[in-house]
């Protein structure tokens, strides 16, 4: 079962991707100069970042739109940059290490018009700004990123793992972790990726206590 099929028909769906039309046309603009994503992978553009960049949004049915959300190791803006088209109301940082990204990312917001959000050109562990939630996508394994999210969090606040079919293994390395940076998972939310093949997908969602 699809995660937006829980909550959206496919002509809700179509509505939210025709919202991306400029976006998509101003990120394969990016990515010819760059190579964000492969050449391949241009033409699952939707599926493969986009929509797996939206399944957030089952979270913040669940437990709320945040005001601001850090998105750590952005790196081509998956899944900021499409929050940030989706949810005009959050503030959205961007943080990335590597310039030419974070260059990438400006020119989409410059294109766009996306006063919400914000780019970072730093390294997670050099921040001290704290924030209500905080996502990482295709960064690190979970007992590592979770490292870098727990002290950026505020209290309450909530960190989502995009993570792979191997996420419960990822959970079973990361317990000693989790409870290091007083993280507590909540929620597992499994979904897949509207492609012929079947992408098993997992939102992790933690809770700093």
């Amino acid at each position: 079962m699809l995660l937006w099929k829980t909550s959206r028909t496919e002509t809700q769906v179509q509505i939210i991707k025709d919202e991306f039309k400029d976006y998509i046309k101003a990120f394969l603009e990016e990515n010819s100069k760059l190579n964000l994503i492969s050449k391949n992978d241009e033409k699952y553009l939707w599926e493969k970042h986009i929509f797996d960049s939206l399944a957030i949004t089952k979270v913040f049915e669940e437990y709320g739109i945040p005001k601001t959300l850090l998105d750590i190791g952005t790196g081509g803006g998956f899944p900021s940059v499409p929050i940030a088209v989706r949810y005009p109301e959050i503030e959205v940082f961007a943080l990335d290490s590597i310039r030419k990204k974070i260059n990438a990312i400006e020119n989409l917001k410059i294109a766009l018009n996306l006063n919400n959000l914000h780019t970072l050109c730093e390294r997670a562990e050099n921040l001290s700004q704290k924030f209500d939630t905080i996502t990482s996508r295709a960064v690190a394994p979970l007992k590592v990123i979770s490292g870098y999210a727990a002290p950026l969090l505020n209290n309450n606040g909530y960190f989502i793992a995009y993570k792979s079919r191997k996420a419960d293994e990822e959970i079973q390395e990361a317990k000693t972790a989790l409870k290091t940076g007083k993280l507590e998972i909540i929620d597992i939310i499994k979904y897949e990726l509207p492609l012929e093949e079947v992408h098993e997908r997992n939102l992790i969602v933690l809770k700093k206590n």
